[in-house]
């Protein structure tokens, strides 16, 4: 109700009462926004190459599994507001006409496994989640998928084997997870912090969004600050910001 209030899921209703997907990929794209996860994709172009893969079933991924030594972004994200990365989550899937969402979560994260599964219940009894949300015609299915520890399936060809029951190995690409990915059908796979900024791209406006960060990289970027430093825990700071400052 809290994040209702303060104006949740509202993103998430425009996208699929009154904009297509194309349309959705379109702002998301004018907004700038790239990867979080250290690749720096830019995420409409990839929504849109997801979206324009014909098949039967599409998939999206969000990457929890934040494994480097001294990181806790996307923890600190997961479990202070889970319905943030849900929203974003839904929007993409909504984006790409992908009826199924996992969430890929180190099992190391219990908070934030349990907070996230409550807000999945709690999303899901508002009619948030589900068959024919709101009269929309879209359906969403977000399913928890616990990792083991294993660095590697952090890397996303290794982590959709994982969630299929395999060994988490990398494979080569091409072909991309947008053409052939999860159970061989096209699949979007983001990092927490890139879905956590989405539903601000469609509350903002793609054009505010853009105002803030570098040229070619747009937003803000949080940081997890440790080690030999005067202040740790986590800074969100303009894309661009030097580290000196």
């Amino acid at each position: 109700e809290e994040y209702i209030a303060r104006g949740g899921y509202s993103a998430f209703l425009k996208s699929i009462h009154s904009m297509t997907p194309a349309q959705v990929c379109k702002d998301v794209e004018t907004s700038g926004l790239r990867g979080r996860g250290g690749g720096g994709f830019p995420t409409g172009k990839k929504w849109s190459m997801a979206l324009n893969s014909d098949a039967d079933q599409k998939y999206i991924i969000c990457n929890a599994d934040e494994g480097d030594p001294g990181a806790f972004m996307d923890r600190a994200v997961i479990e202070g507001d889970p319905h943030r990365v849900l929203e974003g989550l839904a929007i993409g899937a909504y984006a790409i006409h992908a009826s199924k969402a996992y969430v890929y979560i180190r099992a190391e994260y219990p908070l934030a496994v349990k907070n996230l599964t409550k807000a999945i219940a709690d999303t899901k009894k508002m009619g948030l989640l589900g068959e024919n949300i709101y009269g929309s015609g879209f359906d969403l299915d977000v399913i928890i998928k616990m990792g083991a520890g294993a660095f590697v399936c952090g890397e996303e060809t290794a982590l959709m084997h994982s969630i299929e029951g395999k060994r988490g190995m990398p494979k080569p690409r091409p072909p991309y997870p947008t053409v052939r990915g999860l159970f061989g059908k096209p699949t979007v796979i983001n990092n927490v912090e890139t879905f956590a900024n989405v539903p601000s791209v469609l509350e903002t406006g793609a054009e505010n969004f853009a105002k803030i960060g570098t040229k070619n990289s747009k937003g803000t970027k949080v940081f997890a600050l440790s080690g030999m430093v005067r202040r740790t825990g986590l800074v969100e700071i303009p894309m661009g910001t030097k580290l000196r400052q």
